[in-house]
This record gives structure tokens, sequence and C-alpha cells, in this order.
């Protein structure tokens, strides 16, 4: 039997659930399996501080899920980024950016102490770069000021 999409992206978020504290500043990415672990936050009634987002997609369904949204301004440096990717091979290797959260996704995820990658089989690849991404200059670089976005 074949698990639809659906199904596999929430098995991947599932699977990044025993990172997740009571208590916990958690930075949460952008896209479809990132929606998953959404759900499965609010299903299983986790008890987060807050969540610092890194799209205004992702905030609305922090908002609906009733997980406090923050700041990473307040929030400061986070324990835990979990987020999907683009592509992905078996060794690890990522590609993110193809979606249009990338420079916030950068930023959360800098200034977090671990990340996770949430993927399932489809994003496999043996070769990375199957689609274009998009090229971005900024001025940032390494860690954001405290200054805001």
């Amino acid at each position: 039997m074949s698990l639809s999409s659906t199904e596999k992206k929430r098995r991947a978020a599932l699977a990044a659930l025993p990172y997740i504290k009571d208590g916990m500043i958690l930075g949460i990415g952008t896209g479809s399996t990132v929606n998953q672990l959404i759900e499965a936050l609010k299903a299983r009634k986790i008890q987060l501080e807050g969540a610092v987002s890194s799209s205004r997609q992702t905030s609305e369904l922090l908002k609906a899920a009733r997980i406090p949204e923050l700041d990473l301004n307040s929030a400061g440096d986070l324990d835990l980024y979990i987020d999907g990717a683009d592509e992905a091979t078996a060794a690890g290797i990522l590609i993110k950016g193809g979606g249009a959260a990338l420079t916030r996704e950068k930023v959360v995820a800098a200034a977090s102490a671990k990340f996770v990658c949430i993927v399932d089989d489809s994003k496999l690849v043996e070769v990375l770069g199957k689609f274009p991404l998009p090229s971005r200059s900024s001025r940032w670089r390494g860690r954001m000021s405290r200054g805001g976005w």
C-alpha cells in the first residue's frame, strides 16, 4: 500500500516531536511538511512557551493552533529550529530556498542552536538542483542584529 503525500509529510513531522520539549521556544519554518508539524503540536498539546515563525503563513497556522508567536528580537537565542527542505540527498545535503520565505528562514535558523529538517522520500534526490533557485543578495551576515526585521 502506497502512502499519500499528506501522510508521508505527517509522518516526517511526527519524527521531529521527540526533539521538542515542554516550555521550549521553537523556531518554525514554512511549507506543507511544517504545516503537518503544527497540526501535530496542536493535537499532542505540547506546551511551548512560544514559537518564532519564518512566514506569515506559519504565523497564521500558529495562531489557529493557539501556539503563542514570539518576535525573534524578544525571544533571543532559540534551542531548536524545524523546517523542511526542497531537496535532500541520502547523505543529508539539502537545498532550501525554493519557497518565498528564504531570508526569514535563514535568520530564524541562525538564531537556533539546532536545526531539524523534516522531509519525506519525495524530497530525496541523487543529485541536487532539479529546479532553479532564487539568488538573493542581502547585507545580513551570520547573525541578525537585535534591531528587527
